[in-house]
C-alpha cells in the first residue's frame, strides 16, 4: 500500500476544470472585430487584384473557424503533454528553418525566404520557431529551477535561444528575430535568472544586433532606419508605405470616418490587410476606436498573466506568460511600425492582419492558455 501512495500519478491526456470564459471572451471579442476590419481594410484592394472583394476575408473566415474549433479542442488535452515534445517541437523547427535558407525564395518577386509554399498556403517556419523557444524554455527552466543561477545552465538556454535567433535572422526576418529574443529574455527573467545577467545580456544582445545593422551585415536593417528617421527621402518608393500610413491615422481624426469609409485603402496604403491594417482600423475607427482594440489587447494580457499567476506549475505559469506577452509584443510592435515609431520590421497584428496558417497557429495556443486555466480552475475547489 504504501509503494502505491508514494507511486507517482499517471499523467490524464484530458484536462479537467473550467475554462477561463473572461480569456475566451477577449479572444472572441479582438478576432471578431479583426475580421470585420479585414473585410474592410481588404475589399478594394482584394477586388483590383484577385477580381474579387472577398478574397481573403472568406479565407480568413474558414481559418478562423477552424482556428476556434481547435483551440477549445486544445483547451481540453491537459498542458503537460506538451512538455514531453517539446524538444521534437524544436527540432522541426529548427530543421525548418535550415531548409528554407537552403532553398530558393518560394514567394515570386521577394528576396527574402521567410515562407514554405504548399499549394495555396504560405507557411512561416519563424511563427513555429516561437512557439518552440517558448515551449522549450518552459520546459527546461521548470525542471532546472535551481540552476538559475549556473552560468553552465543559462549559457546553454542562451545557446538556444542565440541558434533560433541567428536562423531568423538570415531569413531575413529582423521582427520574427525580436521576437523571439525578447520572449526568451522575459521567461529568463521571469525563470529567476540573477539581473546583473538580464541586464549584461540583453545589452550584449542589443549591441550585437546595432552592430550587425549599421555595420552593413544586415544591408535592409540600415535602409530601415534611414527611412524611419526621414520617409519622405524616398516619398515615392522606400518611405511611401509609411507616408502612406500616417495620412491614413491622420485623417481619422478623434471618431474616424466610419467603418468602410476608408480612403487610404483604395490602393494607396499598400497591401492594407497585412502589417499596416491598423492604419486603416485608425482612418476608420479614430483614436477612440483604435484606444479600445489598445485596450482589448491590453485586457487580453492582463488576463492571460492572472492565469500564469493561478497555474498549479511552474511550467503552467510559465507557458502561460510566454504565450501572452508573444501575442501583446507583437501587437505593440505592429502598432508602433505603424505609427512610425519604431523603423517598418514587417510584423503583423495579432487577430487582425491576413494570414490562415499564423491565426491557426495563434488560436492553438490561446487554447493551451485555457487549458492551464482548467487546471487553475481545479485547485479552487
Amino acid at each position: 500500500m504504501a509503494k502505491k501512495a508514494v507511486r507517482r500519478k499517471k499523467l490524464r491526456f484530458l484536462q479537467e476544470g473550467k475554462l477561463d470564459i473572461t480569456f475566451l471572451s477577449f479572444i472572441l471579442v479582438i478576432l471578431t472585430v479583426g475580421l470585420v476590419m479585414l473585410y474592410s481594410a481588404s475589399y478594394a484592394y482584394s477586388h483590383e487584384y484577385y477580381g474579387n472583394s472577398y478574397k481573403f476575408i472568406s479565407k480568413q473566415l474558414l481559418f478562423a473557424v477552424a482556428g476556434v474549433v481547435l483551440m477549445l479542442g486544445i483547451s481540453k488535452v491537459n498542458y503537460h503533454y506538451w512538455r514531453k515534445c517539446s524538444w521534437l517541437i524544436f527540432g522541426i523547427s529548427i530543421a525548418l528553418l535550415v531548409v528554407l535558407l537552403i532553398l530558393p525564395p518560394m514567394v515570386s518577386g521577394m528576396d527574402v525566404k521567410r515562407w514554405f509554399v504548399v499549394g495555396p498556403v504560405n507557411f512561416q517556419p519563424s511563427e513555429v520557431a516561437k512557439f518552440a523557444v517558448i515551449l522549450l524554455f518552459s520546459s527546461l527552466i521548470s525542471a532546472n529551477h535551481d540552476k538559475m543561477k549556473n552560468w553552465r545552465f543559462i549559457l546553454f538556454l542562451v545557446g538556444i535561444l542565440g541558434l533560433t535567433c541567428v536562423l531568423v535572422v538570415l531569413e531575413p526576418h529582423l521582427s520574427a528575430t525580436i521576437l523571439i529574443f525578447v520572449i526568451g529574455i522575459v521567461l529568463l527573467i521571469v525563470g529567476g535568472i540573477p539581473k546583473l545577467w538580464i541586464i549584461a545580456g540583453a545589452g550584449a544582445g542589443a549591441g550585437l544586433g546595432a552592430l550587425a545593422i549599421f555595420s552593413g551585415l544586415i544591408s535592409y536593417g540600415s535602409d530601415r532606419i534611414k527611412y524611419w528617421l526621414d520617409p519622405w527621402l524616398d516619398p515615392s518608393n522606400k518611405g511611401y508605405q509609411t507616408i502612406q500610413s500616417l495620412l491614413a491615422i491622420g485623417s481619422g481624426g478623434i471618431l474616424g470616418r466610419g467603418i468602410g469609409q476608408s480612403r487610404q485603402k483604395y490602393l494607396w496604403v499598400p497591401e492594407p490587410h497585412n502589417d499596416f491594417i491598423f492604419a486603416i482600423v485608425c482612418e476608420e475607427l479614430g483614436l477612440i476606436g483604435a484606444m479600445v482594440i489598445i485596450i482589448l489587447f491590453a485586457l487580453l494580457m492582463w488576463r492571460g498573466f492572472t492565469i500564469a499567476m493561478r497555474a498549479p506549475d511552474k511550467f503552467g505559469s510559465l507557458m502561460a506568460v510566454g504565450l501572452t506577452f508573444q501575442v501583446g509584443l507583437q501587437a505593440m510592435l505592429n502598432i508602433w511600425v505603424v505609427t512610425n515609431t519604431i523603423p517598418n520590421t514587417g510584423i503583423g497584428l495579432p487577430f487582425f492582419s491576413y494570414g490562415g496558417s499564423s491565426l491557426i497557429l495563434l488560436l492553438a495556443q490561446m487554447g493551451i492558455i485555457l487549458s492551464i486555466s482548467r487546471a487553475a480552475s481545479l485547485q479552487k475547489q
